[in-house]
């Protein structure tokens, strides 16, 4: 790939991703075969003014071994030197980048109910910190290809070619080609998304009822006054940064334990190195009740049964059918561009900052106004073609909103 264009990815990763302030520092979350653009992205935070870069390498094959060779005492163990560096960042609140080329099937064939249980002990040791730092720094999530994962993508190419279609693909979603400005596409893009998110919370909302020729049926509470957002998001100290790149959607946190039908998954998840497929989740009183899958039932059942909060909802998202990711017709195996070509909501932690003057509230207060709270939020697609959804007002009135896919105004 042209060191050119990756520059100009890194760059954007910087400026627009996290939007780095000078005197900050970075976490950088990259697997080991992605050394050279993570250098790359370093390079450029230093740049930008950042204090220090930290890399934390991560790498599947050696998360495989400890799965299988470790005791469930020791993977589910928080050393205390860990709890120290997590404290750092609650402190001195770095910008978080994380780097994902992660292979969709990595982890297949590791026992399930032993990696479930090590995930949630040390996700609830970690739950407090990532608390204390909620809406206060910049983070994002971006991706480059790894060999594994592009030729899950594309089967039948060659690795090489497989490579290089992926990188195509990923640069045309973040909006950066040879002779654009991408910081500049990337606000022309939050201008687009605030105005339709702007259109949608004029209609103040009580419920969205989804349907669809594939089974779903399913009606979803929202909390009075809480918005639609989409694009950047800004921090209490008014600093604005793009979390996930690429993005699409326009999204909300709905009322916990106001949800009630079926949704039919559209597309495959992939959780935790394994690919749960053609599944659907019904939900009764809020909480999902039960769920069929054809691929990775047993893992579905223990990501809904992980804390009480896993089986609600802390997300609904929508996204056309319509829109720049669907339009490729490549299913990428991955949430963060399979969520931004479809519409799809998310089980488990909701968000704090869609309920106006969150900025005035504890986060405690926030669950009392009925966010939603978990150690997960996990997205899935539901949407596509067919799939009609309504927004029902306070008073009763039914407004279509998506038709066959599509925004319906």
């Amino acid at each position: 790939m042209n060191k050119t264009i990756l520059r100009k990815y890194a760059k954007l990763i910087v400026k627009m991703g996290v939007n780095i302030k000078k005197g900050q520092g970075a976490v950088l979350m990259a697997d080991t075969a992605q050394a050279d653009f993570a250098l790359m992205v370093a390079d450029e935070a230093y740049k930008a003014g950042a204090k220090w870069v930290d890399i934390r390498w991560t790498n599947q094959e050696y998360d495989r071994l400890r799965y299988r060779k470790e005791s469930l005492r020791t993977l589910s163990a928080t050393h205390e030197w860990e709890k120290a560096r997590m404290q750092q960042q609650v402190e001195e609140l770095p910008v978080r980048i994380w780097i994902d080329s992660d292979d969709p099937d990595g982890l297949k064939g590791v026992n399930v109910e032993k990696m479930q249980k090590a995930n949630l002990a040390r996700m609830k040791v970690r739950k407090p910190y990532r608390d204390a730092m909620e809406n206060k720094h910049q983070w994002t999530i971006v991706a480059v290809p790894s060999e594994k994962w592009a030729k899950k993508v594309f089967p039948g190419e060659r690795t090489s070619t497989a490579m290089k279609k992926l990188w195509d693909a990923i640069l045309e979603t973040v909006r950066v080609t040879k002779d654009n400005d991408p910081v500049e596409a990337w606000k022309a893009h939050n201008a687009a998304l605030k105005a339709r998110y702007e259109k949608l919370n004029s209609y103040h909302f009580a419920s969205m009822h989804y349907y669809s020729p594939n089974g779903t049926d399913f009606t979803c509470g929202l909390i009075p006054g809480a918005l639609w957002m989409g694009g950047g998001e800004t921090l209490l100290d008014g600093t604005f940064f793009n979390p996930n790149m690429p993005t699409e959607e326009i999204f909300t946190t709905p009322m916990k334990g106001q949800a009630e039908g079926t949704v039919v998954a559209t597309m495959p998840l992939s959780y935790q190195g394994n690919l749960i497929e053609n599944f659907s989740i019904t939900f009764k009183d809020g909480r999902a009740v039960s769920c069929r899958a054809e691929k990775g039932q047993e893992l579905l059942e223990r990501m809904i049964a992980m804390d009480d909060g896993a089986a609600m909802i802390g997300e609904l998202a929508l996204i056309p059918h319509d829109s720049p990711i669907s339009n490729l017709g490549i299913l990428f195996y991955n949430t963060l561009f399979d969520e931004n070509a479809s519409c799809h909501i998310a089980l488990g932690m909701g968000f704090q900052n869609v309920l106006e003057g969150f900025e005035n509230m504890t986060l405690e207060e926030a669950h009392e106004k009925g966010v939603n709270d978990s150690v997960i939020h996990v997205d899935f697609m539901i949407g596509d073609n067919t799939l009609n959804i309504d927004g029902i007002t306070p008073d009763g009135e039914t407004v279509p909103v998506f038709r066959n896919g599509n925004w319906a105004f």
